[in-house]
């Protein structure tokens, strides 16, 4: 993978519109200076963002000239960013936000998951306040956009996922909580569930089109055991409202909406015993106190299944 550092002004600022433009534009050929080869197809470029307080306006252009490019938003020197914009933008391949590691697998997440306080680490170590307003998303077969263990608070508003991914089109990790998924539309061709809420807690999912949900919509779950790595915060407290669901073609065994998708039922179930906590004793997914509210459905009839305890849910 090729890495390229992305830095911008604190924030991007002009009177004149097209100054603005071409002031983003030219920031970004300067960072990709010597990159002129193609890689491969099998390949992917990266966009690395690491400082705090940035605006990154490209008023409907292409990042990295609509070469594949994985956007990283990343702890630096500094410490993991804050207070990141990126929007009017659109971006083949994918944007990831990471603080301890890329997923739930890597080495550091494993390793501070194997003691207690490890939800309030992972949070401390991860990019949080972040905005994704207006992207368009082509996605090029890897997940389009997965805020990695820890990842708070970001905002993603009136986007565009198209493309393909073979897995989800949105990821949301263990020890993830508060961010917001709010008015934008889903045609990526996912061959999962559009978007996975894994062991992430008190997020907002409303106001969204899934106009492509054939393997599922929003599902629920802890990944117990994957990688070794114990789970402790539970998908629970999420609401999910007044969002629109074509099941369509519904595959068998999938819902609109799964709350407790998983509940032990994998492979690696066992690959974190040993600790007297989380996952670790329990491996079930505790998908409780979550809102389903005012969601439509067509296409199916299996629009919501329940497999959590004490949650409300609302079909319109």
């Amino acid at each position: 993978m090729k890495i390229i550092n992305f830095q911008v002004p604190t924030v991007l600022k002009s009177s004149d519109p097209l100054a603005l433009k071409q002031t983003s534009l030219a920031l970004i050929t300067l960072a990709l200076a010597g990159c002129a080869k193609p890689l491969p197809a099998e390949k992917m470029e990266s966009l690395v963002i690491t400082e705090s307080h940035k605006v990154i306006d490209l008023h409907g252009e292409w990042i990295n000239g609509g070469k594949t490019t994985e956007v990283l938003i990343r702890p630096g020197g500094n410490g993991p960013p804050e207070n990141v914009v990126l929007r009017n933008c659109r971006i083949r391949g994918s944007v990831r936000i990471m603080g301890q590691g890329r997923n739930g697998q890597a080495e550091a997440v494993k390793q501070s998951s194997h003691s207690e306080g490890h939800t309030e680490r992972a949070q401390a170590a991860a990019p949080h306040n972040i905005l994704l307003s207006n992207v368009e998303f082509e996605a090029k077969g890897r997940i389009p956009l997965y805020l990695a263990p820890g990842v708070t608070r970001v905002r993603v508003e009136g986007c565009q996922f198209r493309g393909a991914s073979v897995a989800t089109v949105i990821y949301l990790d263990a020890e993830s909580a508060q961010n917001t998924i709010q008015g934008n539309v889903f045609e990526t061709k996912a061959s999962r569930e559009v978007l996975a809420v894994d062991g992430s807690a008190r997020n907002r999912i409303c106001d969204n089109l899934f106009s492509y949900a054939q393997h599922g919509g929003v599902y629920l779950y802890r990944n117990s055991g994957e990688g070794g790595t114990v789970r402790h915060q539970t998908p629970s407290g999420n609401t999910i409202k007044n969002n629109h669901f074509n099941l369509a073609g519904l595959s068998s065994g999938a819902y609109g909406v799964w709350l407790g998708s998983r509940n032990g039922r994998s492979v690696y179930r066992n690959a974190d015993k040993g600790y007297n906590f989380g996952s670790s004793i329990d491996d079930r997914d505790f998908a409780d106190h979550n809102k389903v509210l005012n969601n439509t459905f067509a296409g199916s009839s299996r629009s919501i299944r329940d497999d959590g305890r004490q949650n409300r849910t609302v079909p319109q």
